[in-house]
């Protein structure tokens, strides 16, 4: 089997179960602008998309005049209750730690905020198991666009053929095929084994242990 220089992961639902506050902020949000708050499954399913893009979808307003407004909303809320509400799997430390234990290096590439990530890892784990995260504000578009799998791939200094991706969503496995990297797919987002195996995969499991043990 390939020996990988590099893994890079998504981050909500691949390394943690963020949708508890997820959840929160997006019934608080809809509250506030007087939308219908739709149920936690149509809001749980759209968890890896832009906050933008999940509003149209959630508000059936495309390119809602208050998507962005509604986003500065979400982000106040966030900051109160996302990262006491985001929740680490119990084998991605251990598999982080791992990783950078056989000298080699993990990045984290996620539409969500990097400060974000930075703090839940800070809050929920006291430690910084990785060598980079490019979130959503370090490009100029977010996933499926290659960018940010190519940011965190010129900064580790590694080849994409040396490059292992890691995610939970239909969306992480375009993206993978658009930045040209290997895919390992995770079952513990809104994806399931049956839509992935539409997409190149190495390997498809019901956790990061699962998943990886298959390499």
């Amino acid at each position: 089997m390939k020996d990988y220089k590099a893994y890079i992961f998504d981050f909500d639902l691949t390394l943690a179960d963020s949708s508890k506050g997820i959840l929160e902020c997006f019934r608080h949000t809809l509250k506030h602008f007087g939308y219908k708050v739709p149920d936690d499954k149509a809001i749980y399913n759209t968890i890896g998309l832009t906050l933008q893009d999940a509003f149209d979808i959630l508000t059936d307003t495309p390119m809602n005049p208050k998507r962005d407004e509604m986003r500065k909303v979400y982000v106040e809320k966030a900051n109160e209750v996302m990262s006491a509400h985001t929740y680490f799997y119990k084998d991605t430390l251990p598999i982080l730690e791992k990783l950078r234990a056989n000298n080699i290096k993990t990045a984290i590439v996620s539409t969500k905020m990097r400060y974000r990530i930075v703090e839940s890892f800070e809050v929920q784990l006291g430690v910084h198991p990785y060598d980079v995260i490019v979130g959503l504000e370090d490009v100029s578009a977010p996933k499926p666009d290659p960018q940010g799998i190519e940011k965190a791939i010129e900064i580790l200094g590694v080849t994409k053929d040396e490059v292992l991706y890691v995610g939970d969503s239909y969306i992480d496995a375009e993206t993978a095929v658009n930045a040209g990297v290997d895919f390992a797919a995770v079952t513990t987002g809104p994806t399931d084994r049956e839509t992935f195996m539409r997409y190149p995969n190495i390997a498809i499991g019901s956790s990061l242990t699962e998943a990886l043990s298959k390499l």
